[in-house]
């Protein structure tokens, strides 16, 4: 219920919330833990359903290998996220707490995150598909960094969100060339 009140545009209110399901606000925040790790898990609802559409998408292409393969993820994902109306109006309508779930470790998101494009590096490197410079954790980490200034420019120095030359310094430092 809470995903789709934020998916409407809706504030997370936890007592509007727990009304709504006919529980006491302790018992949902006995379910939750705390509106933070709430909204991390609603945006972590978002970004995974838009990472798995990303790798169907890569995977229905099988001349994408490698490097190409993990762009194109990349890229898809920074467009849909910097499409992504509720994520927009999340950021513009609360932009400090937004920007602090979205970016810290508070939610619980980073680290999923970097999880995710972990397992996802260990497996192009254990395929013999790329070679990267720096370890999978550590590349996951800055490329999840190289993202966020793409798709939140607007907010932290006033640029238009651009996934373009995120998808430069990801191939840059993936790959160590942007070919």
């Amino acid at each position: 219920m809470a995903r789709r009140w934020w998916l409407e545009g809706r504030r997370l209110n936890l007592s509007l919330l727990a009304e709504e399901l006919g529980i006491g606000r302790a018992t949902l925040m006995r379910w939750v833990g705390n509106k933070d790790l709430l909204m991390g898990e609603i945006l972590w609802s978002l970004y995974k359903g838009i990472y798995d559409q990303a790798i169907e998408r890569a995977e229905a292409t099988p001349e994408l290998k490698g490097i190409d393969f993990l762009t194109q993820i990349y890229t898809d994902i920074n467009v849909a996220l910097i499409d992504a109306k509720p994520l927009h109006d999340f950021l513009h309508n609360e932009p400090q707490w937004a920007l602090q779930l979205l970016t810290s470790h508070i939610s619980g998101l980073q680290q999923r995150l970097i999880d995710t494009w972990t397992e996802l590096f260990e497996q192009q490197i254990a395929a013999g598909l790329i070679k990267p410079e720096m370890d999978a954790e550590s590349l996951a980490f800055y490329i999840i960094k190289i993202g966020e200034g793409a798709i939140y420019c607007d907010l932290v120095c006033g640029r238009e969100p651009n996934p373009g030359p995120a998808s430069t310094a990801f191939r840059l430092l993936v790959n160590g060339h942007s070919n």
